[in-house]
């Protein structure tokens, strides 16, 4: 069986895109982490950095995603009443996230209970190879300016970027 996955192509523009990439290029740069039994970084599960951009950039993604709430939880018939937060994530050469589901009860991360709808928003493609998002084992092909959103607890992967760097922007509908 195939997971729901909920599709908007053009969700950011291309010069938003832009502009969100900059602003990591200029963000602080830390290595993702892994919720487990508390938050640490797994290079064994998960090869990719997390940034910190901007308030502006921030700001602009956030009421991007939050004008988008009600589309995406009528198309999974749920009632979402907020988000986590937009993260920023780089996936360079060789980054990968091995399946996983993105709720879960993390004593570490109450939060991570509360996520009903996990989003993903692709800043860029064609750039590298390598990179997919498999959701359900259903493989997803980047497409810059698209949000693919799909229930939280759906095992899903980002697959090895075998060249160049894929940016993305995460986050999870409560």
């Amino acid at each position: 069986m195939s997971a729901r996955i909920f599709l908007a192509r053009g969700f950011f523009d291309l010069a938003t895109c832009s502009a969100v990439r900059a602003g990591m290029n200029a963000g602080v740069v830390e290595p993702a982490e892994v919720l487990d039994d508390d938050i640490q970084t797994q290079g064994d599960v998960r090869r990719a950095e997390s940034i910190d951009v901007d308030a502006r950039i921030l700001d602009k993604v956030e009421r991007r995603l939050d004008e988008a709430r009600g589309r995406i939880g009528e198309f999974f018939g749920v009632s979402l009443t907020g988000r986590e937060g937009a993260g920023f994530l780089r996936y360079g050469p060789g980054g990968f996230y091995r399946p996983h589901r993105d709720r879960a009860v993390v004593g570490a991360w109450p939060r991570a209970a509360l996520r009903r709808v996990t989003a993903v928003v692709f800043l860029n493609s064609g750039e590298f190879t390598g990179g997919l998002l498999r959701v359900g084992g259903e493989p997803i092909a980047p497409e810059a300016g698209m949000l693919a959103a799909f229930l939280a607890e759906t095992v899903h992967e980002v697959t090895p970027v075998r060249g160049g760097v894929r940016d993305t922007v995460v986050d999870w509908y409560y």
